[in-house]
């Protein structure tokens, strides 16, 4: 779920000679079903503990927001919508041949895909992230995606929301017992059966207004909800 927020110089280039994201088709794309049945099922076997006014923020469904979480909290990320959330989600995944696949594996997990990244169809991507939104659904983004620095909250879920003035839902996930694997944002793998506890927070589109401390303040708050030590 990937950077969006390029700020090069804008040259125009014909459609027919802009590149196409990569895509996953055919067997490729069915060899990936019994990955997924295995994540539900894993997914499904968790204990979700959220209090009662988490889970109404969570589940208020009067505006499509934008759905911010760190890159390592990914994993949970379709089965809390799933559980409490009961939107469609539209995540953001790379142009890349590796983004293909976690495309085509997010379709298989009810999940759409808008592609793009910081360097191939960034600000295509984040056009197209807002106009998710305006049309009525929710939309992920990972501010420290796709290669950190860890907890490194950049600006591209802010230039979303804000370009389509729709509140943003902070996530947070504490896992009482979890594998944390060795890449650049220590990914967390719960262990099936164990419990998550769920945090959320609901920011309004005239809380993103300043630009100068916006970013710095949310990154401190997503930090807060989201504590690394395990049980």
């Amino acid at each position: 779920m990937r950077k969006l927020w390029a700020h090069s110089t804008l040259r125009f280039v014909p459609e027919e000679q802009k590149p196409l994201p990569n895509t996953i088709r055919g067997w490729r794309k069915l060899a990936l079903w019994p990955i997924a049945f295995l994540v539900r099922a894993w997914c499904g076997s968790l204990r979700m503990e959220i209090s009662d006014g988490d889970r109404q923020v969570l589940e208020g469904v009067d505006r499509p927001m934008a759905f911010v979480l760190w890159h390592n909290r990914l994993f949970v990320s379709a089965e809390i919508f799933r559980r409490f959330r009961g939107r469609r989600l539209c995540g953001l995944v790379s142009a890349s041949r590796d983004g293909a696949w976690l495309a085509a594996f997010y379709s298989l997990m009810g999940m759409e895909s808008v592609r793009g990244s910081s360097s191939r169809f960034g600000r295509e991507a984040a056009a197209r992230l807002v106009d998710a939104l305006k049309s009525g659904l929710d939309v992920g983004v990972t501010p420290d995606g796709p290669r950190g620095p860890c907890y490194d909250f950049k600006e591209g879920a802010l230039i979303v929301a804000r370009r389509a003035h729709a509140p943003m839902l902070l996530f947070g996930a504490e896992f009482a017992s979890a594998w944390r694997l060795g890449s650049w944002d220590g990914f967390y793998v719960p262990r099936p059966f164990s419990i998550v506890r769920v945090r959320c927070e609901r920011i309004e589109p005239e809380d993103l207004d300043d630009r100068g401390t916006a970013a710095s303040v949310l990154g401190m708050r997503l930090r807060a909800m989201n504590p690394d030590r395990l049980e």
